[in-house]
């Protein structure tokens, strides 16, 4: 099993951000195909008090090519697009297999 990862820094206005993530961009993420499950998370803070982050977001997908069929397939670009859209700055993605 692999998962995508998106880190998200916090945001200037959170409570836009917030709503603009679970009301368009996390449907749209929901649709990709193959996708198993997706989990968000949103930081509280760190061991040291404050944190930087926002958000970490994981969709699981069976293997490495669902998961790239995934980010192909219409609903995958669409979500990539919104996301460029709104959160281009703050975002960083990752691959990671599950171990």
């Amino acid at each position: 099993m692999v998962k995508l990862v998106a880190v998200y820094r916090k945001p200037e206005d959170v409570e836009a951000f917030d709503k603009h993530y679970n009301e368009v961009h996390a449907p749209l993420a929901a649709k990709m195909p193959g996708l198993i499950k997706m989990e968000v998370s949103k930081i509280y803070g760190a061991p040291m008090g404050e944190s930087d982050l926002h958000l970490i977001a994981e969709m699981y997908f069976e293997s490495k090519e669902a998961l790239l069929e995934a980010l192909s397939s219409p609903e995958g670009r669409a979500a990539g697009k919104d996301l460029r859209g709104f959160a281009g700055s703050l975002v960083t993605m990752h691959f990671a297999e599950v171990v």
